[in-house]
């Protein structure tokens, strides 16, 4: 029986790894949530030995056993898990991602900022610490697979997929109208809005096409970019012959973390299998002029510092949005403005420490709010 730790247990990744939770042979050993207790305190019900975390706030009452942020990390090294989900969004599943291979744990990563972040740093350490990076997306898992199935060294090309977000066909005038409840409506997921608000710009499959080249130790030049609107071909890889493999299911998160737990053996799966009666397959190419997030995204894998000021620029810009201070169009604009300072390509050397990320994250941060600050 494995023990499980879900970090950002009340969040999308959260529930729906639950779900895979209840239907496996498996121990939760820990769940945290930021802000949310309420569900903390049904989930130890459910499971009466699980640790509790509350990460936002400091010195949480009874039941919760770790509170704020070092406290996370302290239940981390205590919980004594086999295996991590880290759901946890954005820059702030940093240092849990650390926290996880430092305790020889295998960390299940659906936090995709963690190696685009600190890809050279995280994976030594994976390797120093003999542990296993096991990535969740659903486009990193579909690659993951299908190297263990090829090898990498016969993978000429990756082919990442992508929705389109909910404005695809959208003309730019239109774009600059685009509200935030507009943003909000994914056509085949159900995300949070963070990532919800990526999928629309295309940022998200920026940030994966930077994580897969570090990841996976590839060129960025041969990792491409289709637009796929149904979402049910999660990725795929042209081998030296010419033949394209591809992995392919219903767009449900739980199939890729039923995977990722359940590594390395494969093990039946509860979920709804794929029924290609009546299916259509579209692709086409991504719109660079209407959609500079993805061409941005592949400018910033130039140097080790820029993929955290991209992060860190849109995170601040996509906040920005959903509060409704800055038009949709201005995130590319302000991500662009702060990958222009010629700061990022000052890094030490090839693989920053984790001081030199996170000095680069706020700098970065502070560039966009002072950008977002400037708009009227």
């Amino acid at each position: 029986m494995k023990k499980i730790a879900i970090l950002g247990a009340t969040g999308s990744i959260g529930k729906n790894s639950l779900d895979v939770v209840r239907q496996g042979n498996f121990k939760p050993v820990l769940f945290s949530a930021h802000t949310n207790r309420e569900v903390l305190f049904k989930l130890k019900t459910e499971f009466p030995d699980a640790l509790l975390v509350l990460s936002g706030q400091e010195n949480a009452p009874l039941p919760i056993d770790f509170s704020g942020r070092r406290g996370l990390l302290q239940s981390i090294a205590a919980c004594n898990a086999d295996i991590v989900i880290n759901g946890i969004s954005g820059a702030a599943g940093l240092e849990p991602s650390i926290a996880v291979l430092n305790a020889g744990a295998c960390l299940a990563l659906a936090n995709k900022e963690t190696i685009v972040m600190a890809g050279p740093l995280v994976l030594a350490l994976e390797k120093e610490k003999n542990a296993k990076i096991i990535p969740i997306d659903s486009e990193h898992s579909a690659i993951f697979h299908l190297i263990e199935a090829h090898g990498k060294k016969n993978i000429r090309e990756i082919i990442l997929t992508a929705s389109g977000g909910p404005f695809r066909n959208y003309p730019l005038e239109r774009l600059a109208r685009v509200t935030r409840l507009e943003a909000l409506e994914h056509p085949t997921w159900n995300m949070g809005p963070k990532i919800t608000v990526d999928s629309a710009t295309l940022a998200n499959k920026g940030l994966e096409v930077i994580e897969a080249a570090r990841l996976f130790d590839f060129p960025p030049e041969r990792i491409r970019v289709l637009i796929h609107p149904q979402s049910i071909v999660h990725s795929m890889v042209i081998l030296k012959d010419g033949s394209i493999y591809s992995q392919m299911s219903k767009p449900d998160m739980r199939h890729p973390i039923h995977s990722a737990l359940h590594w390395p053996e494969l093990v039946p799966s509860p979920f709804e299998v794929l029924n290609f009666r009546g299916l259509s397959l579209d692709f086409e190419e991504p719109d660079n002029t209407r959609f500079p997030m993805l061409s941005l995204a592949y400018a910033a894998c130039e140097g080790p510092l820029y993929p955290v000021a991209y992060n860190a620029a849109n995170e601040a810009a996509v906040e920005a949005f959903l509060e409704e201070r800055i038009p949709f169009l201005e995130i590319p604009r302000i991500v662009e403005y702060v990958l222009s300072n010629r700061l990022w390509s000052e890094a030490k050397s090839s693989e920053p420490c984790l001081e030199e990320i996170l000095e680069a994250d706020k700098r970065a941060r502070d560039m966009a709010l002072q950008s977002i600050g400037s708009i009227k």
